[in-house]
C-alpha cells in the first residue's frame, strides 16, 4: 500500500518534497490559473480556454460543478460505480504519458479536438489539462487526481496528497530543472549579481521566492514562451527556464548561473478522494501499475535451454539477488531456465550463456515489473 508521510497538515513523496499548505476557493477554477495582473509584473490576464468553459463553470452560489464530470449512472457503465476523474497532462508530458499508460496496460486514445480521451479503464474519467493547472483543479475537487509536476505543485502552492513520485518525463528519467541562465558572454556569476534587473520566468511566484529568499531585489515578468529569446534582449538581467538535457540552453548560447528547483512528475490525489477508502484504493492501484511500468522499462526478461550441470556456473554470473526460474525438459540432461534482469545485465549475459552451451536464448520486454 502506498502510504505519503504526513507532516503540518502537508503530505510528503518519496522524495520527501511538498508544496506548503494553503486554502483555495473553488471559484479560482472558473479562470485560467495563471491569469495575473500586468500592475503586479506577472502575468496578464489570459481568456478562458476551451477546458476552462467546459469544465469550471459557476452556479448561482459561486460554486464550481462541471456538468461532464459528475458521477457516472449506472446506465453508462454497467456497474453504477462512480467514475474517478483524472487529470491527464496535456503537451510536453502527454506523448510519455500515454506511452506509460499503454505499458501498464490501460492504453489511452487522444482524438483530435477533444479534451476527453477514453482508456481502458472504466473506471476513470480523464480530461486532458495543463500540468501547470492540474495541482488546482484536483486541490479544489474538480479532479480526484491527476498527474504534474512537481514544480507546479510548488508554484500553485497546492494543498494535496502527493502519491507517487513519477521518474518519467518528456525527454529522459532525469529531474528537470529550473535554472537561471544568461548569455554566454554575460558578466553574472551569481544571483546577486541580478540585483535591480528583470528576470523573464514561467514561474513567476518561485523565482519571486527564490530571490526575495536571498536579499536580492529583481523584477520578475511572466514569460509565455521563447524564453531563451529574451535572455539577450535590452533590459533582461536573465531568464528562469526549465531543462532536462541543457540542449536548448547552449543551442541558444546560454550559460547557467544556479538552479531554483528541480521537478520529477508527481501523482497527486484530492484530499477527499485520499480519504474515501473505495477512491484512495483505485488511486493506489493505478499508482502500482504506473510505478511496475516505469521499472518495467528498464528490464528485460531471458530465456533459454542449458546443460543441467551448468546451473552453478550460471549463478556466478547473475546478481545474488536474482533467482532464476528453472524447469525440467524431456531431455533429463537439459533444464530451461528463466529471469528477469536489468537490460544491461541480460546484454552481457547473452554472450556469456551462449559460450556455455545455452540454447534458445530469447529476450523480451518487461511491461511491468513490481517487486
Amino acid at each position: 500500500m502506498i502510504q505519503p508521510v504526513q507532516a503540518r497538515g502537508q503530505f510528503f513523496s518519496r522524495s520527501g518534497i511538498a508544496a506548503g499548505p494553503a486554502s483555495r476557493s473553488l471559484r479560482r477554477c472558473a479562470v485560467a490559473p495563471m491569469a495575473k495582473s500586468k500592475s503586479s509584473g506577472k502575468a496578464p490576464t489570459k481568456s478562458k480556454s476551451k477546458t476552462d468553459v467546459e469544465i469550471g463553470k459557476k452556479s448561482a452560489n459561486n460554486a464550481v460543478f462541471a456538468p461532464s464530470l459528475t458521477k457516472t449512472s449506472e446506465s453508462e457503465t454497467g456497474a453504477g460505480v462512480e467514475q474517478l476523474r483524472f487529470g491527464f497532462p496535456k503537451g510536453s508530458l502527454q506523448k510519455a504519458t500515454e506511452d506509460l499508460f499503454a505499458r501498464a496496460g490501460v492504453p489511452v486514445k487522444v482524438k483530435e479536438r477533444n479534451y476527453f480521451p477514453t482508456c481502458g479503464d472504466k473506471d476513470l474519467k480523464l480530461v486532458l489539462f495543463r500540468s501547470q493547472e492540474i495541482s488546482r483543479y484536483v486541490e479544489d475537487g474538480v479532479l480526484d487526481f491527476g498527474i504534474c509536476g512537481h514544480d507546479w505543485i510548488v508554484e500553485n502552492n497546492s494543498d494535496v496528497v502527493e502519491v507517487a513520485e513519477l521518474l518519467y518525463s518528456k525527454a529522459t528519467s532525469n529531474p528537470a530543472s529550473w535554472v537561471i541562465a544568461v548569455p554566454e558572454d554575460s558578466p553574472v556569476q551569481t544571483p546577486a549579481d541580478l540585483e535591480g534587473t528583470l528576470i523573464a520566468s514561467e514561474l513567476v511566484e518561485t523565482t519571486q521566492r527564490f530571490f526575495a529568499d536571498r536579499g536580492v531585489n529583481v523584477k520578475v515578468e511572466y514569460s509565455w514562451g521563447a524564453t531563451e529569446v529574451k535572455a539577450s534582449l535590452p533590459g533582461v538581467g536573465a531568464i528562469v527556464d526549465i531543462t532536462e538535457t541543457g540542449n536548448s540552453l547552449r543551442a541558444n548560447k546560454l550559460r547557467i548561473v544556479d538552479t531554483i528547483l528541480a521537478s520529477t512528475t508527481r501523482l497527486v490525489a484530492n484530499k477527499e478522494a485520499w480519504a474515501d477508502p473505495a477512491k484512495r484504493a483505485k488511486i493506489e492501484d493505478l499508482a502500482l501499475l504506473l510505478q511496475g511500468a516505469i521499472d518495467g522499462k528498464a528490464k528485460l526478461g531471458l530465456k533459454m535451454n542449458l546443460p543441467a550441470g551448468l546451473l552453478g556456473q550460471l549463478s556466478d554470473f547473475l546478481p545474488a539477488e536474482q533467482s532464476p526460474t528453472v524447469s525440467p525438459l524431456v531431455d533429463p540432461e537439459f533444464v530451461a531456465l528463466e529471469v528477469v534482469l536489468d537490460e544491461d545485465q541480460a546484454k552481457s549475459l547473452v554472450p556469456q550463456v551462449k559460450r556455455m552451451g545455452a540454447t534458445g536464448i530469447v529476450t523480451y520486454p518487461i511491461n511491468i515489473s513490481i517487486s
